[in-house]
């Protein structure tokens, strides 16, 4: 029987998108992402904290990524967690986890190039013939392009500004 490796996160980009290459020609762009929750103790006092993820976008997804987004934007993630291990030059053994992305979701409209706020999709994954990138497909309706609910041209923001409320989230 097979489990479940899903990553949904909501945040904003620590970092601007770096793209690389691998040897065969995928492009690969990673960032940092910082999410957030607070709470309240026992004693009233209210706290944040803050979490930082790396995502991995590969393909076409990871060029989309790397062209609109920059530090500060707020996003959705959806993809998997991934532990990537590598010898550190001290030859000690190193661990990562990290989001390897499947869907990225912009919230918030600075620096589309369409009017209005928030709402572009991509999709995308790690190719077959890059290592751990089984099981994602390059297909689907919105990959590479805006998806059908994205913003619209001309009219009223469909919502994912930084003003909106939580409960306005299509999910």
């Amino acid at each position: 029987m097979s489990g479940l490796n899903k990553m949904l996160a909501i945040g904003n980009l620590g970092t601007d998108p770096e793209m690389r290459y691998t040897p065969g020609g995928a492009p690969v762009t990673s960032f940092r992402l910082a999410t957030g929750r607070s709470y309240t103790t026992r004693d009233g006092e209210r706290r944040e904290e803050t979490e930082w993820f790396t995502v991995v976008a590969w393909n076409q997804l990871a060029e989309q990524v790397n062209q609109y987004l920059v530090k500060g934007r707020r996003v959705f993630v959806e993809g998997r967690i991934q532990l990537r291990t590598w010898q550190g030059q001290d030859g000690q053994d190193r661990y990562a986890n990290e989001i390897v992305a499947d869907r990225v979701l912009f919230l918030d409209g600075t620096g589309q190039q369409q009017g209005g706020q928030g709402g572009q999709s991509w999709q995308g994954g790690p190719p077959p013939s890059e290592p751990d990138g089984g099981g994602y497909s390059q297909g689907g309706p919105s990959q590479g392009g805006p998806s059908q609910g994205g913003p619209s041209q001309g009219g009223p923001s469909q919502g994912g500004g930084p003003d909106d409320d939580e409960d306005d989230l299509p999910w």
